[in-house]
């Protein structure tokens, strides 16, 4: 039990210690002192720390202008609004391709329901109408044609062939 409560003590430590170096580790490089020397040869370095055998001074590093910090905000803004623009036409283009594919759902049973009742109407024999008496008047044989002509070719028109 003691051996237990020893392991979590230390995992705890660990995390504090990891969340420690971390948090330090993550503090702006403005706060890290620069330092300038001049090598033998004249030239200019910096560093962040002071060679040992050259004299050296400090930098002061000033940040970032404020119009930087605007220009990346700008920057981030703008790529916002053109990925939001982005998403905006692609569910558009979403919403319409699932309406146009309903739309042909639609059509294409209006179809099947279309050629099912043109196969009906080519093994009836003969058409009839109803009078006022509610009694059957059957067409003629040249009128039966036209009927069935006329149907054909409102198929044909509403779902092609």
């Amino acid at each position: 039990m003691n051996h237990e409560r020893n392991a979590k003590f230390r995992t705890l430590t660990m995390r504090w210690s990891l969340l420690f170096f971390v948090a330090l580790s993550a503090l702006p490089a403005a706060h890290a002192a620069v330092y300038q020397w001049t090598d033998a040869n004249g030239q200019t370095h910096f560093g962040d720390r002071p060679p040992a055998q050259a004299s050296s001074s400090e930098v002061r590093v000033n940040a970032a202008p404020a119009q930087a910090d605007t220009a990346a905000r700008e920057r981030h803004q703008k790529m916002t609004e053109f990925v939001n623009q982005q998403q905006q036409e692609r569910e558009a283009r979403q919403a319409a391709e699932a309406k146009a594919r309903m739309q042909a759902e639609r059509q294409s049973e209006a179809c099947r329901k279309l050629h099912a009742r043109l196969k009906h109407m080519e093994s009836i024999s003969t058409f009839y109408n109803l009078n006022d008496k509610g009694e059957r008047v059957f067409v003629s044989e040249k009128q039966n044609l036209q009927i069935r002509d006329r149907f054909r070719a409102s198929v044909r028109e509403k779902c092609g062939g």
